[in-house]
């Protein structure tokens, strides 16, 4: 009974069989550990195979589960989450106790083009530093990462490990950022992108565009990064100014 004396509502049949997914997801079970199937939950909780399913749909939404045809349901990496400061993806990772390296780390000197010279605010046809690295958290990929810089701000060979941070190697340069202007928008990975990523093709992705500066207001890098949507979220801290009217 409740405090007013009504019955206390019972959770629905498939409110106990997600509650008791995400038991099993915490306490028992790890990553890519495969989950009972559809057959096994409709019959040990007495539910339809749709109702099963559509449990399942909302883990897999919310980033708990993954699926693969064929195979059956697994439990997802937990995702890291993202703040809106302007920090390295190796800063990031070590802040949450993750180990930062990189798959492949390749850098050549090409034309700007006019998308990234506009970024820059240099000529398309002036040259830019363009490294492109998969980046990993303890060996996990997460993220392809494509970074432009005007070639004139980086003479000479750019010396970079599998685990080194490239800002702090900006950072012995004398080039330090101050701010970024920055978009994020949903996306799917196309097969190439997937395959370097190692994961499905077309699975949800998350494109990052930045462009950032140093305190001079000087454009310093474009930076087109490539998230996981199954392994990285964003956490937004929102402020509102003064409460609205109320009527």
């Amino acid at each position: 009974m409740t405090a007013t004396g009504t019955p206390a509502r019972r959770p629905a049949k498939s409110e106990h069989l997600r509650r008791h997914l995400l038991g099993l997801l915490s306490t028992r079970l790890s990553p890519h550990d495969r989950l009972p199937t559809e057959r096994s939950l409709a019959e040990e909780f007495s539910l339809s195979r749709l109702t099963v399913r559509r449990v399942l749909d909302q883990l897999e939404q919310e980033g708990h589960v993954y699926r693969v045809q064929g195979s059956g349901t697994f439990v997802s990496e937990p995702r890291i989450a993202k703040s809106m400061e302007l920090t390295s993806f190796s800063e990031d990772m070590r802040s949450r106790g993750r180990r930062p390296g990189s798959l492949h780390v390749t850098s050549e000197r090409v034309p700007a083009g006019a998308e990234i010279g506009y970024a820059l605010r240099i000529s398309p046809s002036a040259e830019v530093l363009h490294v492109r690295r998969v980046r990993t958290a303890d060996d996990e990929p997460m993220c392809l990462e494509n970074s432009y810089f005007p070639s004139e701000l980086i003479p000479g060979d750019l010396v970079l490990t599998l685990h080194g941070s490239l800002y702090a190697e900006l950072a012995t340069r004398g080039i330090t950022l101050h701010r970024a202007e920055q978009t994020i928008r949903a996306t799917v990975l196309d097969p190439a992108d997937a395959e370097a990523l190692q994961a499905p093709p077309f699975s949800p992705a998350f494109l990052v565009q930045r462009t950032a500066y140093d305190a001079r207001g000087r454009a310093i890098e474009r930076g087109e990064s490539l998230y996981r949507g199954d392994r990285y979220f964003y956490q937004l801290t929102i402020y509102r100014d003064s409460p609205a009217a109320t009527s």
